[in-house]
């Protein structure tokens, strides 16, 4: 066989820019029109990749998936509605997707200190909110580790002018949070994880395959999201 490794430096396209990956796709509007079928497009391309990535002894637990995507304003705004919660505009609030222990001292505490690490950084704490899931596609061993997961709604502080300080912000407080509960003796604390705090895009991954991380929340088929 012939190697004839990269091609040639052309328009957009970068060879030192090729990086080692087991599956990655990207779909976008170009006129940059959010819609949910692009979500739904995207979920296509994951389960398109299921041959990409690893599994374990059982098929349906595999080394991860996800997907990054816009927050879903509209729908995140009719969901904090109904939790009796108003949010600001697109820009002036955080959304964290945040893996939790599933035994209550251990998810007690880690909400606890992520509070107070928001409001310690001069944020404001906005409400909770418990992602629907549904486990039926993952594996036994994916079952076994599943955490609770919800999402944290970041109101942005005084100290934040713009949005790239909030984003900067909120980078400082998954990152804090992380560290504080890696050192504590909560119980299952090592199990508990901050996925992404962000204030633009937002993401879920988890120890699925591609087929079942399409599959395991709810409310990716809802047209808001």
């Amino acid at each position: 066989m012939i190697e004839t490794g990269y091609p040639p430096r052309q328009g957009l396209y970068d060879p030192a820019n090729e990086r080692d990956a087991c599956g990655f796709g990207f779909v976008a509007d170009i006129r940059g029109r959010a819609s949910h079928d692009i979500l739904a497009k995207a979920l296509q391309v994951l389960m398109n990749l299921e041959h990409r990535g690893a599994v374990g002894a059982e098929k349906n637990t595999g080394d991860g998936a996800g997907i990054l995507l816009q927050t879903p304003h509209a729908f995140m705004a009719a969901e904090a509605a109904r939790l009796g919660i108003t949010l600001p505009r697109p820009g002036h609030y955080g959304l964290g997707m945040v893996f939790l222990p599933p035994n209550e001292a251990g998810l007690e505490a880690c909400t606890r200190i992520f509070e107070e690490v928001v409001r310690g950084e001069g944020q404001a704490v906005l409400g909770w909110r418990e992602v629907p899931t549904d486990n039926g596609t993952l594996g036994p061993t994916a079952q076994a580790s599943q955490p609770v997961i919800r999402q944290i709604l970041i109101g942005r502080g005084q100290d934040c002018p713009d949005a790239m300080s909030f984003e900067r912000k909120l980078y400082v407080i998954r990152r804090l949070v992380e560290k504080k509960v890696s050192r504590s003796a909560i119980p299952g604390g090592r199990t508990s994880t901050s996925r992404a705090c962000r204030s633009r895009p937002s993401s879920t991954r988890g120890c699925s395959t591609r087929l079942s991380c399409a599959c395991s929340t709810r409310t990716s088929p809802t047209p808001r999201w």
